[in-house]
């Protein structure tokens, strides 16, 4: 709806959607972070152009457990030189990490086998969405012509 909604809950599972802008379309999967979805997350990401890795900035009793679900993730050999771009949402909270202090809580620079970047978000806000958005295709096409 593009309308942020207080209401809104977790996903549950996984849901997918195509947009279509132009000549280009990107599928999305947006798969559930609960435990019990955990070990489905390599199965989506496979063949996919980026991953795009959303974390809450500011529940900072959860960063360790999602820094171990992202190298777990990561580590997969099928996934290997995916580019990835981490999201922190909720930037708009006074106690959301930044994002140098998100880099560093995610262990992001030992990332070393792929593009990785990290952007402070706010969905409510709609806070720097469009500028990562164009990050992620940038890492993208950044693979695509290295490839060639």
């Amino acid at each position: 709806s593009g309308q942020f909604n207080e209401d809104m809950i977790p996903t549950v599972g996984f849901n997918m959607r195509k947009v279509t802008k132009g000549n280009v379309t990107i599928k999305l999967w947006d798969i559930g972070g609960q435990p019990r979805f955990r070990s489905m997350w390599e199965r989506y990401c496979r063949g996919v152009n980026c991953i795009v890795y959303m974390v809450d900035a500011a529940d900072l009793e959860k960063i360790e457990a999602s820094r171990n679900e992202l190298h777990n993730l990561l580590d997969k050999p099928q996934l290997q030189g995916i580019p990835v771009l981490v999201l922190g949402n909720k930037r708009d909270l006074p106690n959301a990490l930044v994002e140098k202090d998100l880099i560093e809580k995610m262990n992001l620079s030992a990332v070393q086998d792929r593009e990785i970047c990290c952007y402070s978000i706010s969905c409510k806000e709609k806070e720097n969405i469009v500028e990562s958005s164009f990050e992620a295709r940038k890492k993208y096409e950044n693979l695509v012509n290295s490839s060639k």
